[in-house]
């Protein structure tokens, strides 16, 4: 089983990876789809279904689809252009996709929201089609985003493309178990198997400058959070909260006065500014969603802070031993909100946290295992019920308090031996059942919990 950095980590615009930059990638295969074609297009619809219409408007998926469909993809999306071809598509009801004819499509009548028929692949299912000059569809895809950005056709879903484990690496672990053996047979860290996997997948040469700007978007991200005031979009009149609580952080520094605890609220504040730059659309880091996409660079930026003896040589050690838990989780269970609920999003985030912490402060490969299992652990049965289907309530301090669990969970593993009673397999199996057991209304519907229980105004 390999799943490289890159597809765990992927630099792409708020507020869902899955209801966001999904269905934006979806629009563009669909596009790249048309241009193989032998037939002549005149016209574009779509339809979103399941949860991708429940929370659409919410996770901004309509537009999501729209840009996509104008040519417009995650990693080097420009919002002042996009908001320039939305004005623009909106007034024309065409879009001119590079390499393609302009195609006629009204965003107001050409994309539905299909709340009667969920598609049966995935909870987060769309359609595309092209048609021809008289409308007739010519050309049809069903798509399904399954979390962190990841898109399948229907067809790819069905040929098991979801768990594909591709060509040969040579440390091919599939389960935490087999991880550590490995670990143990070769004397290497997590870390050191995960690099020489990526490496035999060819990305030597790309894999350093990479890494770094994973790093460097995701630490942007913090920054333009942490000095950003103002009210999020949405109609929830939520106001950002991470600049103002920065800034008392700052100004009681030095004064000998605060309590311990204290520095929870550096991780809190560090997770929020992401995540509130996320929910304003801005430019974030899939880790493993956008949902969660707090919760692992707070855990890092807290590392570097303050931590005494942090390196920053260590970061590409924390995301490879995040990456490999990461895909440990996506593989034997879900990252998906509308799948498995917030346990697979904030949980697998929070462990994939731990696991890097752990490693950069001396953890053994046993002792990285047990705290990812103790950070998944006490995420078990989280629901997704975002209010008003905006990555805002509770979304936001959520990723604050994933990431206090994710340290607390690394320093309690660095406490012991590596030695515990539940392994981390048995609890990504305790997930996937639980996901499969909840029901849909607190799985990215908003249809429960929180969702309907709290004033959308």
């Amino acid at each position: 089983m390999f799943l490289s950095v890159f597809d765990m980590f992927k630099v792409g615009i708020g507020p869902s990876s899955s209801h966001t930059m999904g269905p934006m990638v979806a629009a563009a295969r669909f596009l790249d789809m048309m241009r193989a074609s032998p037939f002549e297009f005149s016209g574009l619809r779509g339809s979103l279904h399941g949860s991708l219409a429940f929370t659409g408007v919410g996770h901004a998926t309509d537009r999501a689809t729209i840009l996509g469909l104008a040519g417009f993809v995650p990693d080097t999306y420009d919002n002042d252009k996009a908001e320039s071809a939305l004005a623009e598509i909106a007034e024309t009801q065409v879009v001119s996709p590079e390499g393609l004819p302009e195609l006629k499509f009204d965003p107001k009548t050409d994309l539905t929201f299909d709340f009667e028929h969920q598609l049966t692949g995935h909870a987060n299912g769309m359609i595309l089609m092209a048609t021809d000059a008289q409308g007739d569809v010519i050309l049809r895809q069903v798509f399904y985003s399954i979390g962190g950005g990841f898109v399948l056709t229907e067809e790819e879903l069905a040929e098991g493309k979801a768990t594909d484990e591709g060509d040969p690496v040579p440390f091919p672990f599939k389960s935490a178990v087999e991880m550590l053996d490995m670990a143990r047979t070769s004397g290497k860290s997590i870390a050191e198997m995960k690099r020489a996997n990526e490496i035999a997948r060819g990305c030597a040469d790309s894999f350093a400058k990479g890494t770094a700007r994973l790093w460097q978007v995701m630490n942007d991200c913090i920054e333009r959070g942490l000095t950003t005031d103002g009210i999020l979009p949405g109609g929830l009149s939520v106001r950002r909260r991470a600049k103002g609580i920065h800034d008392a952080l700052q100004a009681e520094r030095g004064m000998n006065l605060n309590a311990p605890h204290t520095i929870n609220d550096w991780m809190s504040v560090y997770a929020m500014a992401v995540n509130e730059e996320n929910a304003a659309g801005g430019q974030v880091v899939t880790a493993p969603t956008n949902g969660a996409a707090g919760v692992l660079p707070a855990v890092l930026r807290y590392y570097l802070d303050h931590v005494p003896g942090a390196s920053e040589t260590h970061i590409e050690d924390f995301l490879l031993t995040a990456a490999a838990i990461g895909g440990l989780v996506k593989f034997n269970a879900s990252i998906s909100g509308a799948e498995a609920g917030c346990q697979a999003e904030v949980g697998s985030a929070a462990a994939m946290a731990a696991a890097g912490l752990c490693a950069v402060m001396g953890g053994t490969p046993e002792q990285v295992e047990n705290a990812a299992e103790i950070a998944l652990e006490h995420h078990l049965g989280m629901t997704c019920d975002p209010v008003a289907g905006l990555v805002q309530v509770p979304c936001i301090e959520r990723n604050g308090l994933g990431a206090i669990k994710a340290v607390s969970a690394a320093s309690l593993a660095l406490r012991g031996d590596g030695q515990h009673f539940v392994p981390l397999d048995a609890v990504i199996e305790t997930m996937r059942q639980t996901g499969h057991d909840m029901h849909e209304r607190y799985k990215e519907t908003s249809l429960g919990g929180l969702a309907v229980n709290v004033p959308n105004c």
